[in-house]
């Protein structure tokens, strides 16, 4: 478990397992379009009000199944340009952020005053550091208080302090598919942190967002790396995988998902069986980490549009490689989110990500000895 700082005392005891009402904010980006397709099929929740990331302004309301016609016949909602005041004087018990990180740097104090839960997509609150922050990000952070409150909501790893916080700071794509394999074995000591952590991730070219951008056209799109030492998630992978990290992304030539190659070092003694038994213990009863067997690696094909994370390992020496992958719009941001939001609420994790019928076995085949 990992938390910073002293934990908000916020309860929701007497809502807790009950039909929550919520909103989302950034509906008409990729993470919050998959946001409202999950959430719809959610058995205890109602979407009261859905916005976009834009202030109010004379835009007219737009149909979300016009906007995505996968969800034609699934909802009549309209997605309607941002107002603060409307949503902090809403009904709503929770609010989900798919916003820009400004926007939810202003937007999160007020929801906290107003007794909301918040669940927040963006990277405004996942840094302990506010130096550390405004490097990468490049602006102020001006709530430092609320660094110290929120919990980084990985769910595997957090699920203790998840409920008993009121500002759930959903972690990054990237930093996901790195810290799941990584963190247990750092806390386990078996890696040599003088050595570090070597990174290299290629993402589907949503990763970029939703907007219109030249580089991110069919005919543009080429395989290369970007962001080279200063991608904004290298802090982030820092202080949560606890070991300093090299990371360098790369765009792929696909449309999502996410495939992450960690290089460690091991301490003298630690042998691959170590590593293997600690992830696997580590995750047995995880719903959504599968520890593959030994000789098999993850493949973006194998997780795309499903909430899992799938890891491989293995070492040569003290060398550790560890390959793993994700889809970066479902356990890398949607799905991920929901999967924290169950938990702060009491339900099953897998509760509108799963079939609960499958879940028994997918841990088993994922969990299997080698």
């Amino acid at each position: 478990m990992h938390t910073r700082g002293s934990i908000s005392s916020f309860s929701l005891d007497a809502t807790r397992a009950q039909t929550r009402r919520v909103a989302v904010v950034g509906a008409t980006g990729y993470a919050g379009s998959e946001l409202c397709a999950l959430l719809l099929a959610h058995p205890r929740v109602e979407i009261a009000a859905i916005y976009g990331s834009a202030r109010r302004g004379d835009e007219p309301a737009q149909r979300l199944a016009d906007l995505f016609p996968r969800l034609e016949g699934r909802t009549e909602l309209c997605v309607r340009p941002l107002d603060a005041a409307e949503l902090l004087q809403s009904d709503v018990d929770t609010v989900f952020l798919a916003t820009p990180h400004e926007t939810s740097h202003e937007l999160v104090p007020q929801l906290i005053t107003s007794g909301k839960l918040v669940v927040d997509l963006s990277a405004a609150f996942r840094l302990s550091n506010t130096a550390v922050f405004e490097r990468a990000y490049g602006f102020k952070h001006e709530h430092a208080e609320l660094l110290r409150t929120a919990v980084y909501a990985l769910p595997e790893l957090a699920a203790d302090a998840i409920p008993l916080t009121n500002l759930l700071a959903i972690p990054g794509c990237y930093p996901t598919s790195v810290i799941l394999p990584t963190r247990p074995l750092v806390d386990a000591g078996l890696i040599d942190l003088d050595r570090g952590a070597i990174v290299d991730s290629t993402s589907g070219v949503s990763g970029a967002g939703r907007k219109a951008e030249i580089k991110a056209l069919f005919c543009e799109v080429s395989m290369q790396a970007y962001g080279v030492w200063k991608h904004r998630h290298r802090p982030e992978m820092t202080e949560h995988a606890r070991i300093a990290t090299v990371f360098t992304p790369h765009l792929g030539c696909f449309d999502r998902g996410i495939l992450s190659t960690i290089h460690l070092f091991l301490n003298e003694g630690v042998t691959e069986a170590d590593v293997r038994a600690c992830l696997t213990s580590t995750y047995a009863d995880a719903p959504f980490v599968r520890v593959l067997r030994a000789g098999q690696w993850p493949s973006i094909a194998s997780v795309e549009r499903t909430n899992y994370c799938d890891i491989g390992i293995s070492a040569e020496g003290r060398h550790l490689i560890i390959e793993s992958a994700l889809d970066n719009l479902l356990k890398g941001a949607a799905g991920q989110a929901l999967q924290a939001f169950n938990i702060h609420c009491g339900f099953a994790q897998i509760t509108g990500l799963l079939a609960p019928s499958t879940t028994k076995e997918v841990a088993c085949i994922a969990h299997s000895p080698s």
